[in-house]
This record gives structure tokens, sequence and C-alpha cells, in this order.
């Protein structure tokens, strides 16, 4: 999500849908709580490294629910896994060029899996419904690794899914939560795109390189490889 993705336009509506449930219809309430998970209501966008622009919804229920008991916590889970699982990939908007840019990579034989705080069903409900669900090794959610983002469980288990080392990985995200996953991970490359939630000065001390967006992705590659060693 902001990456592959048009964070705000995708995930606005899906964030206020949320809030408003947890608020149980009470829109005093339901801001409060989106302000809480890093919702500016003066630009009308969600802050970089926020708890909604790059936490899992188990974060959410813990910053929303900070008392509820495991049981009630996780059935608040479930209900938000379902609600970003399917509003979230009904209304995922592509960013521009992303889809044209990921097919161009698989042609080239790159191996592609995707590293989400969301859940695995709901990254992968967003690939099929992008079309680019073939292009792809697989998706990991927050619920396919023991420790999510910005743990390295995930480039793990790329690694054992597709044979690479984390050498060979380009770990390419829009806020520090991926960034850290690069490095904790031992990708080979951590590439911040500027199409989500990230701004420049909150993904240059992590970052190996900050493309404007996926888009540009294939060139930036084929550049690189082009570039005699040493």
């Amino acid at each position: 999500d902001g990456t592959l993705v048009d964070f705000n336009a995708t995930w606005l509506g899906v964030a206020d849908f949320m809030a408003m449930d947890a608020a149980e219809g009470d829109r005093w309430k339901a801001d409060r709580l989106l302000a809480a998970a890093g919702f500016d209501f003066v630009t009308k966008r969600f802050k970089p490294d926020s708890i909604f622009a790059s936490g899992s919804n188990m974060d959410v229920v813990e910053l929303w629910f900070p008392r509820l008991s495991d049981e009630d916590q996780m059935h608040a889970v479930s209900r938000f896994n379902e609600i970003t699982s399917v509003q979230g990939s009904s209304m995922a908007v592509a960013l521009p060029g992303v889809l044209d840019s990921l097919r161009a990579l698989h042609t080239r034989s790159y191996r592609m899996g995707v590293a989400t705080n969301d859940s695995t069903s709901g990254a992968e409900k967003t690939l099929a419904t992008l079309g680019v669900a073939q292009l792809f090794d697989a998706a990991f959610g927050y619920d396919a690794v023991a420790n999510p983002k910005p743990a390295p469980d995930t480039v793990i288990a790329f690694c054992d899914l597709t044979g690479l080392k984390p050498g060979e990985i380009a770990m390419v995200g829009d806020n520090r939560h991926d960034l850290e996953m690069a490095r904790a991970g031992g990708c080979g490359l951590a590439v911040g795109v500027l199409s989500g939630t990230g701004t420049r000065d909150s993904l240059a001390p992590m970052a190996d390189v900050i493309l404007d967006s996926v888009a540009d992705l294939p060139d930036f590659l084929a550049a690189r490889m082009s570039v005699p060693a040493g």
C-alpha cells in the first residue's frame, strides 16, 4: 500500500469505516481514533510511519482497544481483517504505471513477492483485483510469519520459497518498516518510493536509493545491471 496501490485513494474510506465501526457510529470518537492512528485532518492524509500507514490490524486494535481481553482482541482483529480484506481489495487503485512495470519485471524473470502488514488474504485479493496475482510468487501478510515487518521473517520466508539469497533481493517500500526489514534481513538493496506515505526525509536514512514510484524500477534496475562492477 503506497508501493503498488494509491494509499489514500484505496484506504481512506476503509480507515474511516473501521473507525466508525470501532466507535459504534460516534463521529467524534471515530475522528479521535483516526487521529490516534496517524490521520492528519489538515492534509487529509496519514502521516509517514503512522500506525495505519505501516502497522498491522493487531497494532490498530492494540491502539484503539488497549483494555480488551486477549480473546476479545482477537475477535476485533478478525473483524478488521475481514473489513480490510474485502473493502481494501475491492477499492484498490493501482498507482500510475505500476502494473506495466510489474509485467516488465516479470518478463525479465525477476521473482516477486509482496510483504505487507495487511492480512495475507487481503494482499492476495488485492493482487487479484489488480490483475497481477500471477506475476508474484507469494504474498506475505502480517499473519503469514511469526514476526511481521520490520522483523526479517518475511525476507527469510521469501528466500526459503524462491531459493534466493537475501543479498540477491531488493526490498521496495514507502515507509521505514519496509526499509528496516530490508536491513534486518540483509537485503542487497533497500529502495524507498515516494508514492505512498513516506517522504524523502523519512526514507533517506534507511534507503540505498529513493525513486518516485515502482514505475521507475525497471529502468533503474536495467541501468544498475549495465554498470560494470568495481
